[in-house]
């Protein structure tokens, strides 16, 4: 079931960034202080992060937490598709049932189905923080929410001190993706 949730992320993140117009790599994003390509820059890595952890291999070659906003000649698809790529692989090699995998999020060992799933979570929720800032639709819908949901209350409260997500913002139920948002600290619109 966890790989699923995976691909439906993956898939949202490749979908917004091959919608982003020419013009719209430098707009601004729900990110404070993120541009468009820093944020395509940190979900690659984080991606990369998640791959590394579970294969030994190489992580992202920048920190995703300073991401420059220099692309360096490259295709931003090609740079998330080699990513999350990377991070499918990574996972397709993962026993679904493993009680215990290495991931850069603490504590840094989690289920096989936790662990993917704060992968997911990260692609997903940068999807949206792209799709927001260029003018797409929200590729995060209610049912991909539902599934992320219970991550996210596993994972994110300890990562809110490194300000990796803001303070959970007041619930309004105004559907599952709206309040996950919320509980991430992102303004839905």
């Amino acid at each position: 079931m966890w790989m699923k949730t995976l691909e439906e992320a993956h898939e949202a993140l490749r979908t917004v960034v091959r919608g982003v117009p020419a013009d719209g790599w430098q707009l601004p994003t729900p990110c404070d202080q993120w541009n468009v390509t820093q944020v395509l820059q940190h979900a690659a890595g984080d991606q990369l992060g998640f791959a590394a952890f579970l294969t030994g291999g190489p992580g992202p070659t920048e920190d995703p937490f300073a991401p420059s906003g220099e692309l360096d000649g490259k295709d931003p698809r090609e740079v998330v598709e080699a990513a999350i790529g990377t991070a499918a692989a990574a996972w397709a090699t993962v026993d679904e049932d493993a009680t215990e995998v290495p991931v850069p999020v603490p504590p840094n060992k989690m289920t096989a189905a936790l662990g993917a799933g704060a992968c997911a979570l990260d692609a997903a929720v940068h999807a949206w923080d792209i799709a927001i800032a260029t003018g797409q639709p929200s590729p995060l819908t209610d049912d991909l929410a539902r599934e992320l949901r219970p991550v996210a209350e596993a994972i994110v409260e300890p990562l809110r001190a490194y300000g990796a997500y803001a303070p959970a913002l007041e619930s309004e139920n105004g559907g599952e993706a709206a309040e996950l948002l919320r509980y991430l600290g992102r303004r839905p619109r």
